[in-house]
């Protein structure tokens, strides 16, 4: 009877932890001692461990979907008309363990509803995670929200108990946030994202000098924003999350693109979701930002506020600067060789070593991994007559749609049979 209450529970507070993109383990580092549960440390517990994001298999859910505010654009908010449910403390840590034991998941991320303040229902999540580190040594990935207007004192119990900490600016504007959530404030969601950088860095530098200071939010600290549900721009989105990776030095953005669930009139129409090419294209360009040395600038202008989503935003700005193009591949710097449409950064990183040894061919490039059709059009090698053709912008860029479009054509084609 009683776990039929808790998968009850479950079902209830892991459906309305969906809408939480923001879960991510990377960058973590926790080694597993006194022969303890689960690993952080490189590839420990993450099967897709990377820091550009990949998730891994991470028990998803909600403390609570109870809540004291009521954002039109969230589920749980107090208004909603659902059925709503509460994990104890001690279910958390007992579901955790169990599934963990079962390999179904290598890792918790816990969010929750405000119960009744901040401090109250962040008191809660911090005991989870210091129950599982202190009393089960669990030594697998822990992802705490860290709840606006919680006190520092939480804040840092936080950080000591799990691997990172995301306090979620929900929406990209202020303006967007008085209007749906009018009775949130920006100040309070700031606060903490200044207090967990500082005490971010301060744990690095005495990490340097003393090498048994414990461990302190060592994946660091990200955020989400709803995209769509607003009036906002592309434009705002990204000014909004640059300036976050620059002055709080968060490891992720993430974007969330808007599930209309409301009739209310300050929301888009139900039925008109936000197109979930428009998230890609955000993902695209924070990726161009983060590791291919594009300023927010250049991949986007108040002249043209939106993304083209017809396009990636790497295509999109080397066609508006043909004029650096065509690239030697033989010569060019390995920054430029990154901004080449087709051309990842593994593939510019192989071209760059590759070249020291011997003058690279079209034949080389093919084994680099890169989209050499779309790259052709923005490259050079001059070592077996493969030329640049100069076309136009508007002729390349319909030269790569349609090549596009042909090749999904023949790969999901109804007339098509392979063997």
């Amino acid at each position: 009877m009683q776990w039929d209450r808790i998968n009850e529970k479950l079902s209830i507070l892991a459906d309305a932890a969906k809408y939480d993109v923001s879960c991510a383990s990377s960058g973590s580092k926790r080694d597993n001692t006194n022969k303890g549960l689960g690993n952080a440390t490189g590839m420990g517990i993450c099967h897709a461990y990377t820091e550009d994001g990949r998730c891994v298999s991470l028990l998803k859910i909600l403390l609570t979907n109870h809540c004291i505010f009521d954002c039109a654009y969230c589920v749980s908010r107090k208004s909603n008309d659902i059925k709503r449910a509460a994990f104890t403390v001690q279910e958390v840590v007992d579901l955790t363990i169990s599934f963990y034991r079962r390999n179904y998941i290598e890792g918790l991320f816990l969010s929750s509803g405000i119960f009744s303040n901040a401090d109250y229902t962040m008191e809660r999540l911090v005991l989870i995670a210091k129950k599982l580190r202190a009393e089960h040594r669990f030594n697998g990935y822990i992802h705490l929200k860290a709840i606006p207007g919680a006190s520092p004192e939480l804040l840092k119990q936080a950080g000591l108990y799990a691997d990172r900490l995301s306090v979620n600016i929900e929406m990209p504007t202020e303006q967007g946030l008085k209007l749906l959530a009018p009775d949130k404030k920006r100040h309070d969601m700031i606060h903490p994202m200044k207090y967990l950088k500082n005490a971010i860095a301060e744990n690095r530098d005495e990490k340097k000098v003393f090498k048994k200071t414990p461990l302190f939010a060592p994946a660091g600290q990200s955020t989400q924003m709803v995209v769509g549900a607003a009036a906002e721009t592309d434009l705002h989105v990204l000014y909004t999350a640059d300036h976050f990776y620059r002055k709080m030095q968060l490891k992720r953005v993430y974007y969330s693109g808007y599930v209309p669930i409301s009739n209310d009139n300050r929301l888009p129409a139900i039925g008109t979701p936000v197109p979930m090419i428009r998230e890609n294209r955000l993902y695209q360009a924070d990726w161009l930002m983060r590791f291919y040395g594009f300023s927010v600038n250049e991949i986007i202008t108040p002249a043209e506020p939106l993304l083209d989503l017809e396009i990636d935003p790497k295509l999109a700005w080397a066609l508006r600067n043909l004029h650096l193009f065509p690239v030697d591949i033989n010569k060019a710097e390995l920054p430029l060789i990154k901004r080449v449409p087709g051309i990842g950064v593994s593939s510019a990183l192989k071209i760059v070593s590759a070249r020291r040894f011997t003058r690279l061919t079209c034949e080389h490039l093919k084994k680099f991994g890169l989209a050499l059709n779309r790259a052709k059009y923005f490259i050079t090698c001059k070592a077996d007559g493969f030329e640049h053709k100069d076309h136009e912008p508007w002729r390349i860029r319909q030269f790569i749609l349609a090549e596009s479009s042909s090749k999904y054509r023949s790969t999901f084609s109804p007339q098509l049979t392979i063997f």
